[in-house]
């Protein structure tokens, strides 16, 4: 086993360890601040679709609340990661407008678009242009606190979004859920941590070091932690990773799994499962996992765990973030930068 204490002490610079460890008390604070937000007055009934806008980071709540309301929600709710809304919003949508710096340009320019349509909006930042245009709009701001990368700071962009949306009544009560979740991920922590032996993100990403992860998930609940887990492992390993989700998967990508022999020793497999997974889904899953294996190629089917949805589906969120710090120090780089997205966004700003 790698000393991953020490890899820590020289390439974790700004501490991104840390913040995931304390990601269930960030998850609580999250959960304060969706409980005390100032709220815009809306009727449900007049609503008939939701439109979260924003990117990276900003956009993976979102994609998390679909997917945990999956089943509840009684309208669409669609995850914009665009300088447009689509055609259909109008003074019939919620748009909520994700920007954890609040001047992420393609999620102002879908607040314009957005606001130009007559839609309802409701800002979640941290500070910014975001701010300063919603509050100058007359729209309602949640209020998160900076000084986080983005994905570093999920638990300000999901739960807040998910406490409001129960607020203003499109789901059920989900206070007993969160307050449930909270305490499993503070217990199950410590699976993950440098003191565990038995750690398995440490082993997991001993596996994948040098080598492509692929993560695949079930369409219910899991393809948005899919989704993270992927974009994780880009962003803290610096390591190139692809995620696909059943059932789609097997009308298409899995034809790529042809003769895999030049390949077999450069990919790793993760299936993501739940026990909500469909049933049809879960023999799918079995199957391509024996394929996958038959082709040489290793395939960890990894199972939620925790005492309801929302806490199986981030027992698997802990899981994935781990993992991709214990890869980056592997991988000897500082989890935290991301100097090529930087570069792109000055070279954008000069056009």
């Amino acid at each position: 086993m790698p000393d991953f204490v020490s890899l820590k002490d020289k390439y974790d610079s700004q501490g991104m360890y840390e913040k995931i460890v304390e990601f269930p008390s960030q998850f609580k604070e999250g959960w304060e601040i969706g409980k005390a937000a100032e709220l815009p007055d809306v009727d449900p009934r007049t609503i008939k679709n939701i439109v979260v806008c924003g990117l990276g980071g900003s956009a993976i709540g979102g994609d998390l609340v679909r997917t945990y309301l999956a089943y509840q929600l009684g309208m669409p709710m669609y995850i914009c990661r665009h300088y447009k809304v689509p055609e259909y919003v109008s003074q019939f949508s919620l748009c909520i407008i994700s920007s954890y710096s609040g001047n992420t340009e393609e999620t102002l320019s879908a607040y314009d678009d957005a606001k130009s349509r007559g839609a309802l909006i409701l800002a979640i930042t941290s500070n910014g242009k975001l701010k300063e245009k919603a509050l100058a709009d007359g729209y309602k701001v949640i209020e998160i606190p900076p000084g986080f990368p983005p994905r570093a700071a999920l638990g300000y962009s999901f739960v807040p979004m998910l406490t409001a949306l129960s607020r203003m009544g499109f789901c059920k009560d989900v206070n007993p859920d969160v307050e449930a979740a909270i305490s499993f991920m503070q217990e199950s922590v410590e699976n993950f941590t440098f003191g565990n032996k038995d750690n398995i993100a440490m082993t997991s990403a001993q596996k994948m070091h040098g080598k492509f992860p692929l993560i695949y998930g079930g369409q219910d609940f899991v393809d948005a932690v899919a989704v993270r887990f992927k974009g994780q492992i880009c962003e803290n390993a610096k390591q190139l990773s692809f995620f696909n989700f059943f059932p789609e998967f097997n009308h298409n990508e899995l034809v790529g799994w042809g003769d895999m022999e030049p390949y077999k020793d450069k990919l790793y497999t993760v299936i993501l499962k739940d026990k909500a997974d469909h049933d049809r889904v879960s023999i799918r899953m079995k199957i391509v996992a024996d394929i996958i294996r038959e082709k040489g190629v290793e395939a960890l089917e990894y199972e939620s765990s925790g005492p309801n949805l929302l806490a199986r589906m981030f027992s698997l969120i802990q899981f994935g973030d781990f993992t991709s710090l214990y890869l980056a120090l592997l991988n000897e780089v500082d989890p935290t930068p991301v100097k090529v997205i930087d570069y792109l966004k000055n070279k954008l700003a000069e056009v």
